[in-house]
């Protein structure tokens, strides 16, 4: 999976996400105007720093990190320093006051945002064997072929121990996805920030309801493949959410939370000023769709701050915690 995605002629070395896969960042600017206003009550939360950091993990071509600077007000935007942290190479025409790495800058102190980035980092996959004992799934590049390869031991197997327990009996149809690899990588990166908060935004599960088979899938040409790490493709597994340190909410109370609500306009607007109603009806259809129940609405905000940092109401996050 590392390899296919990232290593030489990876497919997100070679191919632009948003050619292959839609996210909230494309589905609607509203979701940039939001992640702006959050990066402004983070700015009042730490008491508005003379430099401000906006990190924007698995940046992609930018699109985020372009459309928070546009929508933040001129005075913020102007302490704002902005890091698109992304492997491929820096796009063409990108505003240059974003700053472009590979890994997300140390000390930084601000707001660190992952939009869809766990379900990307690399992960095994394991299921019982035969004989009972818990085995890494492997499979075959050329056509995607699985067999079942070495016993799962060490930090791997209780990891599975605590957060996704596999029935082992002897025939038994499940696997998992072993999510070690994520919380290590999303401890780096929040431990990258000196002070603030660091949120991730992803397709996500929690205990009480693990999928019986996983969820490793494949994306190419905007449509569902069968995953095979050849590089052709997206590879992509749902986060378990709760086995990372933060407190949870979905992306529908933490939209609404920070001003995005998806609510028709009056009519009678249609008839004092139709073009006005047509711009406010756009509006609400867009933010509709970001908080739709049983889609993007679904998606889970992992909220991490920096130890000094408890969670504050106005974030994502901040009254209610899901998950144990």
């Amino acid at each position: 999976m590392e390899r296919a995605l990232y290593g030489p002629g990876g497919f997100f070395r070679r191919e632009r996400p948003a050619d292959h896969f839609r996210t909230s960042v494309h589905a609607s600017a509203l979701f940039a105007g939001a992640v702006a206003e959050l990066l402004a009550r983070v700015d009042t939360v730490l008491g508005h720093p003379g430099r401000l950091d906006f990190v924007d993990m698995a940046a992609g071509a930018g699109e985020l990190a372009a459309g928070v600077l546009a929508a933040l007000p001129p005075a913020l935007a102007g302490r704002v320093r902005v890091h698109a942290v992304e492997r491929a190479a820096r796009p063409d025409g990108l505003d240059p006051r974003v700053t472009w790495c590979d890994q997300p800058p140390r000390g930084a102190h601000g707001l660190l945002f992952a939009n869809e980035w766990l379900d990307n980092v690399p992960l095994p996959v394991a299921a019982p064997s035969p004989d009972g004992r818990l085995r890494y799934v492997e499979v075959r590049r050329g056509d995607g072929e699985e067999r079942l390869g070495a016993p799962v031991t060490g930090e791997d197997l209780r990891w599975l121990e605590r957060w996704w327990p596999l029935d082992g009996r002897a025939g038994a149809e499940r696997r998992a996805e072993v999510g070690r690899s994520r919380e290590e990588a999303w401890r780096r990166a929040a431990g990258s920030l000196a002070e603030g908060y660091a949120v991730a935004v992803d397709y996500g599960h929690l205990a009480a309801e693990r999928p019986p088979l996983g969820t490793l899938t494949g994306y190419r040409d905007g449509r569902q493949a069968v995953a095979v790490p050849d590089g052709s493709m997206d590879l992509t597994a749902h986060v378990a959410m709760d086995a990372l340190p933060g407190t949870l909410t979905t992306q529908r109370a933490a939209l609404h939370a920070l001003g995005v609500h998806g609510t028709r306009p009056p009519l009678a607007l249609a008839t004092r000023d139709p073009a006005a109603y047509v711009r406010a009806l756009t509006t609400a259809t867009e933010a509709a769709e970001l908080t739709a129940p049983g889609a993007l609405g679904d998606f889970l905000w992992l909220t991490t701050p920096t130890p000094a940092l408890p969670t504050r109401h106005g974030l994502p996050g901040g009254p209610e915690r899901m998950g144990a």
